[in-house]
């Protein structure tokens, strides 16, 4: 039987943080400059995105992050309130569409699309599992190092 998702548009999710130094490009490893690094403002959007749905999905199920198409277009510096909202605008299938923004205290600071499969939390730990069977995650390659 297939999956049925209640969700309607105009559903909102936010999710908001201080900016410290732990959300820091250099601290992150994506820059140089003490600001907002965007891998952070995305990991904001991608809970705002749960924020606005998780809660309405069916029992032993969750969505999973899969598109994310984001413009990060203005600085945040540190001690800097940055709030994430994500806003459904249509769901097809077991796909939940979101239209994505990150604003700080003073401006608008990225915007995007961001799109999330709803999945049975079971089925796909095992998927998995059985990707990985025994072995491990990561075989060794010429590149990597030995003990």
């Amino acid at each position: 039987m297939p999956l049925v998702l209640n969700l309607r548009p105009g559903l909102t999710g936010t999710a908001e943080l201080v900016v410290g130094e732990q959300h820091t490009a250099p601290r992150i490893g994506s820059g140089r400059i003490r600001v907002l690094a965007t891998p952070v403002m995305i990991n904001l959007i991608e809970a705002a995105a749960l924020a606005a749905v998780e809660q309405s999905l069916p029992e032993e199920h969750q969505s999973l992050g899969t598109h994310l198409d984001v413009t990060h277009i203005a600085a945040t510096p540190v001690g800097m309130r940055v709030r994430a909202t994500a806003v459904v605008e249509r769901v097809e299938g077991r796909t939940i569409h979101f239209r994505v923004r990150a604003e700080d205290e003073r401006e608008l600071i990225g915007e995007g699309i961001h799109e999330r499969v709803v999945v049975n939390v079971e089925r796909f730990d095992r998927r998995v599992r059985e990707k990985t069977g025994d072995r491990p995650p990561f075989p060794l390659t010429e590149s990597t190092p030995r003990k």
